[in-house]
């Protein structure tokens, strides 16, 4: 009553941009993926954590729900899933707009920039020069620093920015720098145009070139960009290799923007691809850490002390191609599920895994199992209100797989819905949002049906499905292959189906968390 009431006064103009923004808050928002309060938010930068906090900054545009000068947004979490957003930490200046990077806790001060008792935190960015672009000058983007001494809540610019000037290359951003323990360096990963450029440094300030990566590897259907760097432990072993995650845009593999990796080994200088995975690159061209087509620019965190011992990565839920009209107008944009990041080594081949953070679990509501399911048809398996599919956690095995095409749908009494699955005739995954409600916005949204291929036969499948209101992220195979990608309905999801073409599967071990976060 108080809301009929109170519009009555409001011009009409008002109270309609009142009720979108209601209903965008109802609809869309998410429960328990990062959003902004308002305006427009693209890649993660400079994820670090420090003193039992985990820091993530964003790439921010606080006067506007669609890309301008870039700023960097902070948000603040103790478990990686609820978030608290704080003030802007770093504003465009005289040197241009702060463009995505990295940051680091340098605790043996090699900066200088400590006062001897609380470690430096330097943040490592690209200025992006809007006038020199304009006036069509090559060098308008170069790398900077700042630091801050409270735990990244104010930073300080260094006074001689840039520490890395461009040498004439037009796209050369998104500094990622770690600290190479063997070698007793700091070490930047660097986008240029279509490679990467890898720097060394011992005080952060002054940067040394070390070496190319990337002439003729790999996916090249765009501009490189957000290079992520760093050493991994291949499981069950004690065998260390490097690993590079590199996006692109365009030329992800279901169009638009996408996120490929490498794996190798590093001395020092030089990043040189394994025999193994240089063998199946020349096969498959590109391998991809998400095939869905809302999962890009991701990163992972600095400074997770050695008792946790976990890769943790986090990327931007949405894609390139339409960004800047999905059906939201006090927000665009929301980040991932954190997720761990594992290498494995199978028959001689690496491949990375992705699952989300064990911290999810922490949320669960309540539990619903079903050993087994006989499917006939189109058979459903779960259905509201016993379940909120706007944030819920789906586990199932689906064992014994024929030649056949293994379909799940959520759906809702609009006749909405978002099938996904397995064609294991044609071998291939999907995801197809075509009937998904408002896909209008763009024309690249919902044109295609998202395809993940496989080569090798696949006899189970291990499904896990985190949902939220406007997403779906999909593992399957304990994160050996994973799916993201955002819609739009009109109302909720109330139904999940489960239906094969020619046989009649039974579905094992169903396990249905719902989540309880907001």
């Amino acid at each position: 009553m108080f809301l009929i009431v109170s519009c009555k006064n409001i011009p009409d103009s008002k109270a309609q941009n009142l009720n979108i923004s209601q209903s965008e808050e109802a609809l869309y928002r998410p429960n328990f993926h990062f959003t902004p309060k308002e305006h427009w938010m693209n890649d993660p930068n400079g994820m670090f954590f420090l003193n039992n906090t985990y820091h993530l900054f964003f790439q921010y545009y606080p006067d506007g729900n669609k890309w301008g000068p870039m700023h960097w947004g902070h948000a603040t979490s103790k478990d990686l899933i609820i978030w608290e957003e704080q003030p802007i930490a770093l504003y465009p200046d005289e040197l241009g707009y702060i463009f995505s990077g990295s940051a680091v806790v340098d605790t043996e001060n090699t900066s200088g920039f400590g006062n001897g008792t609380i470690p430096p935190i330097v943040a490592i960015f690209t200025h992006h020069d809007p006038v020199k672009e304009k006036e069509a000058k090559v060098e308008f983007e170069n790398q900077s620093i700042a630091y801050s001494l409270d735990n990244g809540n104010t930073w300080i610019k260094y006074d001689n920015n840039p520490v890395l000037k461009n040498p004439g290359i037009k796209d050369f951003r998104d500094p990622k720098v770690l600290w190479d323990e063997k070698h007793q360096q700091w070490v930047m990963a660097l986008a240029a145009n279509d490679r990467i450029k890898l720097y060394s440094s011992i005080d952060l300030k002054e940067w040394h070139f070390l070496s190319n990566f990337g002439n003729g590897l790999g996916a090249h259907g765009g501009v490189w960009e957000c290079p992520d760097f760093f050493p991994m432990q291949v499981e069950n072993s004690t065998e260390m290799k490097w690993v590079l995650l590199q996006s692109l845009n365009p030329g992800g593999p279901n169009g638009g923007s996408g996120t490929q990796y490498f794996i190798g080994d590093f001395d020092g200088k030089t990043f040189s691809l394994d025999p193994s995975f240089n063998n199946d690159l020349e096969s498959k061209k590109a391998l991809w850490i998400d095939f869905g087509k809302d999962n890009y620019a991701g990163v992972t965190w600095s400074n997770i002390p050695s008792t946790d011992g976990r890769k943790l990565f986090l990327g931007w839920m949405s894609n390139w191609q339409y960004a800047q009209q999905v059906p939201t107008e006090t927000w665009r944009s929301a980040m991932t599920t954190p997720r761990e990041i594992t290498l494995v080594k199978n028959e001689g081949r690496y491949r990375l895994k992705f699952l989300p953070v064990r911290e999810l679990q922490n949320y669960v509501s309540k539990t619903i199992r079903k050993n087994k399911i006989s499917i006939t048809d189109k058979t459903v398996v779960a259905k509201s209100p016993l379940v909120d599919f706007t944030k819920a956690d789906i586990q199932f095995t689906v064992s014994d797989l024929k030649q056949d095409v293994y379909t799940f749908c959520l759906s809702n009494s609009k006749g909405e819905s978002i099938t996904f699955g397995l064609n294991k005739i044609d071998h291939y995954f999907f995801i197809d949002r075509s009937k998904s409600g408002n896909i209008f916005f763009s024309e690249d949204f919902a044109k295609n049906i998202s395809k993940a291929p496989f080569n090798k036969d696949i006899n189970d499948l291990d499904v896990r499905i985190i949902l939220d209101k406007t997403s779906i992220e999909l593992f399957y195979n304990n994160g050996t292959m994973v799916m993201t990608e955002i819609f739009f309905t009109t109302q909720p999801f109330d139904s999940f189906s489960i239906k094969a073409n020619t046989t009649s599967p039974e579905i094992e071990n169903m396990i249905i968390k719902q989540l309880k976060i907001n």
